[in-house]
């Protein structure tokens, strides 16, 4: 099996669901009542699934001239590779963060999230020169592998340090990669397309079978639990706000606010 065959985020799908499954099972009130199927500890897990999935619907627009491998596994662990794209404009290691209603700061090495620092910019660039290693070994000759940080964000400050490691956030990822000058030929391409997709490449356990398909239907119906669960709520509180019509003011107040908390969830 290649490594044309994992999905995007496998890594954290597979730690997101895992921590679910240590989870109790919802009630059949709570299932009722729409409450969050999501256990805090899988949150940020879900969120991160959700944007290497949505830099990943980028990255596959690029065409048939560029190969798009996700969730490359790397060393002898866990640890993955986001994305990795092959094309005429060069190899690039694409590392995905999701910090949706976050402003990020970025200058010079500093990679700031709210106002706290973050180790995302020194990760990315080990990251790069790890990949740039081990297909460099695998291909017996220099391929430069330039790491890339893809950032869903509020909102992006950068300061007048440039960063060591080009920012860029989902919408911005492909045009850029597409827009870079050739780097490399067609055969080239082909060739350390073949080697990419080689298990071997990158980590220790050259042969591994993932069930990735049966995984991503596992997340899907996760997220259509999430989707049913956030419809059980608006539902409850059109009903609260009906029920609010024959009630005294007082009662209407008690209510409305309790409508607020139940559509804020």
């Amino acid at each position: 099996m290649t490594l044309r065959a994992r999905r995007p985020g496998y890594a954290v799908m597979q730690e997101c669901l895992r921590l679910q499954s240590e989870a109790p099972a919802r009630t059949k009130a709570q299932r009722f009542w729409g409450t969050d199927p999501v256990v805090p500890a899988a949150r940020s897990w879900l969120k991160g699934a959700m944007g290497e999935r949505r830099v990943a619907a980028e990255l596959d627009r690029l065409g048939p001239a560029f190969t798009v491998l996700h969730a490359v596994p790397v060393g002898s662990g866990s640890t993955d590779i986001d994305h990795l794209v092959i094309g005429p404009t060069g190899v690039f290691s694409v590392n995905t963060k999701n910090h949706s209603g976050h402003k990020v700061f970025v200058g010079g090495g500093a990679f700031m999230v709210g106002g706290k620092k973050t180790s995302h910019m020194s990760a990315a660039q080990s990251e790069g020169r790890r990949a740039t290693r081990l297909l460099s070994d695998a291909a017996g000759g220099p391929i430069l592998v330039q790491p890339l940080l893809v950032v869903a964000a509020e909102r992006i400050t950068f300061g007048k340090k440039r960063a060591p490691v080009v920012v860029l956030t989902p919408e911005q990822v492909r045009p850029w990669i597409a827009g870079l000058e050739r780097a490399h030929s067609d055969e080239a391409v082909r060739y350390l397309s073949m080697l990419a997709e080689d298990r071997g490449t990158w980590h220790a356990a050259a042969v591994v079978l993932d069930d990735t398909l049966r995984l991503e239907q596992r997340f899907d119906r996760l997220l259509r639990e999430i989707d049913d669960a956030r419809t059980r709520r608006r539902r409850a509180a059109l009903a609260v706000v009906l029920g609010a019509v024959a009630l005294p003011a007082a009662g209407v107040l008690a209510l409305s606010a309790a409508v607020g908390t139940l559509l804020g969830n």
